[in-house]
């Protein structure tokens, strides 16, 4: 079966991936100011219902920034 491996690789990385967004998604209600912080906007008016993480947001991504910046780490 040569030639198998890139794609057992592939299958292994997707896996992986997937595993992470379920424990983050699992977690993530568990963490009761994540979504409610200063900067994110929430209106509500008559049966218009309009929210935006925007603090949340810009937090995750400096978080995942740090984070894959030293996984990925050119040396």
């Amino acid at each position: 079966m040569a030639g198998l491996e890139n794609p057992g690789k592939l299958l292994m990385t997707i896996g992986a991936l997937l595993l992470g967004i379920g424990a983050v998604l699992t977690l993530a209600g568990k963490v009761g100011w994540l979504g409610r912080l200063p900067g994110d906007f929430r209106i509500q008016r008559g049966g218009f219902s309009f929210y935006f993480p925007l603090a949340t947001s810009l937090l995750l991504s400096l978080l995942l920034t740090l984070l894959l910046n030293l996984f990925f780490r050119r040396r």
